[in-house]
C-alpha cells in the first residue's frame, strides 16, 4: 500500500485540512483529517474503476453538510434518548440536537473536529483529544485514534480511545456507500443480508425502548439475500416510523467482541462484505437524505447512499441489560470494523 499527501484546503477558522489517498493494486481510498472522513472507494470494475462512497467536494461542503458524509462519529453513536444519562451516580446532560435526542455526539462530535494524521508503516492513523467541557455532557479528556489500512480490497478501520474519567464511548464510520457508483441515484436496487434476528425496538423518536423484535416474517427480515426496494414498500410498523431502513441489527455472533461478518451487500458487479468486532450494525438507506451537490457536481437525494453503521446498541447507556458502552479510566476502548470488497 502506498499513501500520498495533498491539501485539502482550510476550514472557516483557518483550520488547515489535509487529505490521504491510500492505494493497493486497483483500489485507492481518500481519507480527509476533517472528521477523519472517507471521502471516496475506488474498486475495480469491468473496464475500469468505479467511485463508491458519497462525499463532498470541498471542506465547505463537509462543514456545511448534516449527513456526516463518510464521517467518523462519537463520542457515542446514534441516538441517547432525552439527551441525558446516568453514570456512578450522576445525572450527564447532553446536546439535544435531534429532536429530544443526542445523535452522534451533539454538535461538535467527532466528525465536526480537524484531526490529526500521521503515516505508520502502510497505515494511515488519525489522532484525536477531546477535552472535558468541548462537548456538553462527556467527562473527562478522551484521546482517540483511528487507524485506516488498505489492503488487498479491505479496507480497514481499527479504532482505539482512553480517558481520564469513566465515559459513555460508542464510535462508528458513517460512510454512505452506493455499489453502482456514488452518482448513479437510488439504492434500492441493490441487495443485502444481515447475520441477525432480531433489531431493537425504538419508539416514536426511533430511541431504542430495550426490547428486542423477532424479524422473522417481516420486512425487516434480511438473514437472506434481499433487494433493498420491494422491501421499503411493505408494511411494517417499525419501518413506518423511521421512513424505511433505519435500525440496530442484533448481530448473530458470539462473542460478540471476535471479528465476525456483520453483512453482506451487492449490486451487478461489485460485492461489499462488512465485519465487525461490534454487536450490532445500523443499516441506514437514506430515508432522510436532502437534496444536495456532491464531488464533481453529482446530485445526491433521498436513498441515494446507505450505510452500514457497526456500534453498541443504541441508548444502551441507558439500558443496563444492553451490551455495556462504558469506557473505565485505565482501561483501553478498541473496535474493529472491515469493509471488504471482492
Amino acid at each position: 500500500m502506498s499513501v500520498e499527501k495533498r491539501s485539502f484546503g482550510k476550514t472557516a477558522t483557518g483550520e488547515d485540512v489535509d487529505l490521504f489517498v491510500l492505494s493497493d493494486g486497483g483500489y485507492s481510498v481518500e481519507i480527509i483529517t476533517y472528521g477523519a472522513a472517507v471521502r471516496s472507494v475506488i474498486v475495480p470494475v469491468p473496464g475500469g474503476v468505479r467511485d463508491v462512497a458519497l462525499g463532498c467536494e470541498d471542506i465547505a461542503g463537509y462543514e456545511a453538510n448534516r449527513a456526516c458524509h463518510g464521517a467518523t462519529v462519537g463520542r457515542y453513536a446514534n441516538r441517547i434518548a432525552g439527551a441525558r444519562y446516568e453514570m456512578n451516580g450522576e445525572t450527564y446532560l447532553l446536546d439535544a440536537n435531534d429532536g429530544t435526542n443526542c445523535l452522534h455526539g451533539g454538535f461538535n462530535g467527532f466528525n465536526k473536529q480537524v484531526w490529526k494524521a500521521e503515516q505508520q508503516g502502510e497505515d494511515l492513523v488519525l489522532r484525536f483529544l477531546e477535552k472535558e467541557g468541548t462537548v456538553t455532557g462527556f467527562p473527562g479528556d478522551l484521546e482517540v485514534t483511528v487507524r485506516y489500512s488498505l489492503y488487498n480490497g479491505e479496507l480497514g478501520m481499527e479504532y482505539t480511545a482512553e480517558c481520564d474519567k469513566d465515559t459513555p464511548i460508542n464510535m462508528t464510520n458513517h460512510t454512505y456507500f452506493n455499489l453502482a457508483g456514488h452518482d448513479s441515484g437510488s439504492i434500492e436496487n441493490h441487495d443485502i443480508l444481515i447475520h441477525a434476528d432480531q433489531i431493537t425496538v425504538v419508539d416514536d423518536n426511533l430511541t431504542s425502548t430495550g426490547e428486542l423484535f423477532d424479524v422473522s416474517g417481516t420486512p425487516l427480515d434480511l438473514r437472506e439475500l434481499t433487494r433493498i426496494g420491494p422491501g421499503l414498500e411493505k408494511s411494517c410498523p417499525l419501518m413506518d416510523l423511521s421512513g424505511g431502513y433505519d435500525h440496530n441489527w442484533v448481530l448473530s455472533k458470539e462473542p460478540y467482541h471476535d471479528l465476525a461478518v456483520a453483512a453482506f451487500l451487492e449490486c451487478d458487479d461489485v460485492r461489499m462484505t462488512c465485519l465487525t468486532t461490534k454487536p450490532g450494525v445500523q443499516f441506514y438507506c437514506g430515508n432522510m437524505m436532502q437534496n444536495e451537490i456532491g464531488k464533481g457536481g453529482a446530485h445526491y437525494s433521498k436513498r441515494s447512499g446507505l450505510c452500514l453503521e457497526t456500534q453498541y446498541w443504541p441508548n444502551s447507556v441507558n439500558i443496563p441489560h444492553f451490551p455495556a458502552p462504558v469506557l473505565k479510566t485505565g482501561d483501553v476502548y478498541r473496535h474493529k470494523t472491515v469493509y471488504r470488497f471482492k
